[in-house]
């Protein structure tokens, strides 16, 4: 069997069976389909250990830091492994194959102060009621409030919060659901956003999805609801734009459609990325943010490994790192025999 062929079956299974992320898919697809075009698409059977290196070491002269050689040894691994238990293979070449030890990078955290201002910022430009502007301003507060995923933040659904409790209800990796709090800044923040702009960003959603509709359906009841609008593109075997998961969606684009990962990423560095010195930062940046302050602030370790979603503790120690170095700066320069 070409490796091509075993590769979907392996992204298969692991969207089907273990259900991993669409995003985590996606990179095993990445690392997958550049061992492919690297080795011609052989007969998996014909792939030797040496293939293995010789793939690896092109990424390596492409750039690739060892984290990402790591990274690529694991999903190599994890394929052979699934095709030796499909009985695809009987030697699997990448137990062989030396995985590099990963640097450790402590992640990019913005001070208190900082953050403050870049929420302070947000809000001001929320109260001239425009709708991208309250949308984001009550996006960087639930980000920083509850330490959410950018794909979590995303995912959000209208019944997935709870504002009596200020609690989300959030799907994160392997499709695992954990509840976390939010702060009250951050409720106040989603409220002008859900009353004030939310409708006037759907309404466009609703507003293309009628002019695309044939115009012997315009103007029908059913056609502008968002139930009934599947029957009519359905009749009409026309794309849907306004899914039903569209309009359960809690953030939404400018179009009014579900708020994509992109969008977020612009968002995050766009605001606070000056405040580290850089043009380009993603979300996880607010989420490192977030689980810093709270170790800072003397939360426990479990919580903040449970808040996070961590499967493992030892992800979440990464931070008490970032706050070790964080106490010993402020040592070096507070303490008079520092």
């Amino acid at each position: 069997m070409r490796t091509s062929a075993v590769v979907e079956g392996y992204l298969s299974h692991l969207a089907e069976v273990r259900r991993l992320s669409a995003a985590t898919v996606r990179a095993y697809r990445s690392d997958l389909d550049d061992l492919v075009r690297v080795l011609n698409d052989p007969p998996i059977e014909e792939i030797g250990v040496d293939d293995l290196r010789e793939w690896q070491w092109r990424a390596s002269q492409a750039g690739k830091s060892r984290a990402t050689a790591a990274r690529r040894t694991s999903t190599v691994r994890g394929m052979f492994a699934w095709a030796g238990d499909a009985g695809l293979v009987t030697v699997d070449p990448s137990q062989r194959l030396v995985s590099p030890k990963r640097g450790r990078t402590l992640p990019a955290v913005a001070t208190q102060d900082a953050l403050s201002e870049v929420l302070a910022a947000a809000a001001e430009s929320a109260t001239h009621g425009d709708a991208i502007a309250l949308r984001d301003h009550a996006l960087l507060e639930l980000l920083y409030g509850s330490g959410a995923r950018v794909s979590e933040a995303c995912g959000l659904d209208l019944d997935d919060i709870d504002h009596e409790r200020r609690t989300l209800r959030l799907r994160g990796k392997g499709d695992k659901e954990r509840v976390v709090p939010f702060g009250l800044p951050a409720e106040r923040a989603l409220q002008a956003y859900l009353v004030r702009a939310r409708p006037v960003l759907r309404a466009r959603r609703e507003a293309q999805a009628s002019d695309d509709l044939p115009r012997s359906d315009r103007g029908r009841p059913d056609a502008a609801r968002g139930d009934g609008g599947r029957a009519a593109r359905s009749s009409s075997g026309g794309a849907a734009h306004g899914t039903d998961r569209d309009a359960r969606a809690v953030f939404l684009g400018a179009k009014g459609a579900r708020l994509g990962p992109r969008a977020v990423h612009a968002l995050v560095s766009r605001t606070v990325g000056p405040r580290l010195g850089t043009d380009v930062l993603g979300p996880h940046a607010l989420r490192h943010s977030a689980a810093t302050h709270l170790l800072d602030g003397g939360a426990d370790l479990r919580a903040v490994q449970e808040i996070l979603g961590h499967a493992s503790l030892g992800t979440t120690q990464i931070y008490t790192h970032v706050s070790a170095e964080r106490l010993r700066e402020a040592y070096r320069l507070a303490h008079p025999r520092a």
